[in-house]
């Protein structure tokens, strides 16, 4: 698995530096309530709200969950009933979905969830949309998504705007809660589309590097010189999914890493089971071939100790310029899990590195 490496070792004034420079800087967890072995559901729905309200004392900006079907090893299908689970356990930390699938779902109805969440945790609820079923197609039958849906998906993006905004003269459909709500959204996505259309519609962009590395760059071009103000967004806003893993040595961060190495050779499979606990080497799990498949598929990976975690932020931010990371550390264990995320939020300098 490819990942940043500390080549040299800072020494302190340089480790400070990069703390300080990144002190700025917006740090945010993206969730997909895995379910671990030995656990169920409601043990993934309390680890989610547990990792929340301790990334909240970390100095973490937002804490998102994404909707996934017929998924065991996902607690996070009913996304919106996550988030009130999440926010009711937090106080101050913004909760939101990264993101809904649009095209599953009915705008208004969508509109009225998050409105409710809005009215529940005032100035605290984000909504990211995307345009994929995040399911395969026998599901999406189930769910009865009209296979053109995703081709509405700029329409029905205006639509919940409209929806969540003030009521207008004449208008005879509102969303009840939702009205003048004004949730924020976010355009979700893996490709230039999303980009385009995020500039177009002047809304901040989140592109899922995290899983689809290959288009990054490309998608913020377009996305920044594309930008047109809006009455949201006065100038391009881009987030950033990056899986990171952070020990206290990188040999560590290495064999964390194996779980989430082995649920997206699982999915290659088409085998859907749940987390289960890290290996020492991931070449005893997965063919060559597999191997070499998840190195592509998670190439924005940084996989590490503090310093060198420290390190893949400074190199990603510099080449990106992005203003947010939204970070995927997908840990089986709970306490390492949590480890992980302080680690990283020393790195990027929301903590003072004595903490």
């Amino acid at each position: 698995m490819r990942m940043t490496r500390a080549k040299v070792q800072p020494k302190h004034e340089e480790r400070a530096g990069v703390y300080e420079r990144f002190r700025r800087m917006n740090i945010s967890i993206l969730d997909l309530c895995r379910v671990r072995q030995g656990s169920d559901i409601r043990g993934a729905l309390d680890d989610a709200r547990d990792l929340a309200a301790l990334a909240e004392t970390l100095g973490y900006t937002r804490f998102w969950v994404a909707e996934h079907h017929n998924m065991p090893g996902v607690g996070s299908a009913a996304t919106s009933v996550v988030i009130g689970h999440i926010a009711a356990g937090t106080q101050s930390i913004r909760v939101g979905a990264g993101g809904i699938m649009l095209p599953n779902h009915a705008p208004l109805i969508i509109a009225e969830q998050f409105g409710t969440l809005a009215s529940l945790f005032p100035d605290r609820i984000d909504l990211g949309l995307g345009r994929a079923p995040g399911t395969d197609g026998i599901t999406m039958q189930a769910m009865r998504r009209d296979p053109m849906a995703s081709d509405r998906f700029p329409q029905d993006v205006l639509e919940v705007q409209a929806l969540l905004g003030p009521l207008q003269p004449g208008q005879r459909v509102q969303a009840v809660p939702g009205t003048d709500t004004n949730v924020p959204l976010w355009i979700l996505g893996s490709s230039l589309f999303g980009a385009q259309l995020a500039a177009q519609l002047g809304l901040p962009y989140a592109f899922a590097s995290h899983f689809a590395p290959a288009a990054l760059i490309p998608a913020l071009q377009i996305y920044r010189e594309r930008f047109q103000p809006s009455p949201q967004l006065a100038r391009p806003y881009a987030m950033i999914g990056v899986n990171i893993i952070a020990a206290d040595t990188d040999a560590e961060a290495r064999r964390l890493a194996t779980t989430q190495q082995m649920s997206i050779i699982n999915l290659f499979r088409n085998h859907r089971g749940l987390s289960q606990p890290p290996i020492d080497d991931i070449a005893t799990y997965g063919s060559p071939l597999e191997v070499m498949q998840i190195e592509s598929f998670l190439a924005r990976s940084i996989i590490g100790s503090r310093e060198t975690v420290a390190q893949g932020i400074e190199a990603l931010v510099a080449e990106t310029q992005a203003d947010e990371l939204m970070i995927v550390s997908d840990v089986f264990d709970k306490e390492a899990r949590h480890h992980s995320i302080a680690l990283i939020a020393q790195a990027a300098g929301a903590l003072s590195p004595a903490v």
